[in-house]
């Protein structure tokens, strides 16, 4: 069969060679991009591009390896391409975009948690606690709030950051009575 004086063949070849380039490029440049999908999932550019080269590539095989009727090999490639790009959408799209974006910490993000002593915080000086957080076990160094000394084992809660040193204060958990 012929496609504006082109055999097929080199049509659906075209199209995967121009999609998979677009792909590519898509790949370096999509975060200018970025906001075109949010507004509905079939105007995501991976998905467009995606199914364009599953058409492409599902009717060049087929033509190459079969003696089918074009148009049928075209039937065969769009509903291929559907359920490919069906699957790539639900299966490795959807699940890479809720994943965490970063698993990167600032120290100023740990006001708040709770830590343990694992170096003694004395007067007016320096000791060391660790926090657990979801990137692993992290050593800070530490001072007492209000210049106050803290025992080996305590927990303690970090009140603020003060240039790299913890500033914090023995946890006291709430309890009912």
């Amino acid at each position: 069969m012929e496609l504006f004086g082109l055999p097929i063949m080199q049509i659906y070849l075209a199209m995967l060679i121009v999609s998979g380039l677009a792909t590519l490029l898509y790949l370096f440049f999509s975060d200018m991009a970025e906001g075109i999908g949010e507004v509905s999932p079939l105007l995501d550019p991976a998905v467009i591009l995606a199914f364009i080269t599953f058409v492409s590539a599902v009717g060049y095989i087929l033509e190459l390896a079969t003696a089918w009727n074009s148009g049928i090999i075209l039937v065969i490639a769009f509903a291929a391409a559907f359920v490919l790009d069906l699957l790539l959408y639900f299966f490795v799209l959807l699940p890479l975009r809720s994943a965490e974006v970063s698993l990167a910490y600032t120290d100023e993000s740990l006001a708040g948690q709770v830590g343990k002593v694992i170096v003694p915080i004395p007067v007016d000086g320096f000791g060391e606690i660790v926090i657990e957080t979801v990137n692993g076990i992290l050593s800070k160094r530490a001072a007492g709030y209000e210049n106050t000394a803290i025992e080996y084992g305590k927990e303690v809660l970090i009140i603020e950051v003060k240039e790299g040193t913890f500033i914090v204060k023995e946890y006291e958990p709430f309890r009912f009575k």
